[in-house]
């Protein structure tokens, strides 16, 4: 099995009128940004790599990725530090 790590990114998101936190663009350490095609579930949860908050599962550019919020910042589980 693969070692992962927490790895912090910054989102770009939609706050609707509900009250819903919506992500929509997410954008790498050199600035690379990834569209988040679709998200599939949403969640209260613990990862893998340490930490809990809401799992957004999305696909991001035909990938499915877990998308974490833990309190006021974004991490993805990644094989690179």
């Amino acid at each position: 099995m693969m070692k992962l790590y927490k790895r912090y990114v910054d989102v770009l998101t939609l706050h609707d009128r509900y009250g819903n936190l919506i992500p929509k663009v997410m954008i790498w350490d050199n600035g690379m940004e990834y569209p988040i095609d679709r998200v599939l579930e949403i969640r209260k949860s613990a990862s893998q790599v340490g930490g809990c908050g809401i799992l957004y599962r999305c696909r991001i550019a035909g990938v499915e990725r877990n998308l974490f919020l833990e309190r006021t910042r974004w991490f993805i589980e990644s094989a690179k530090p």
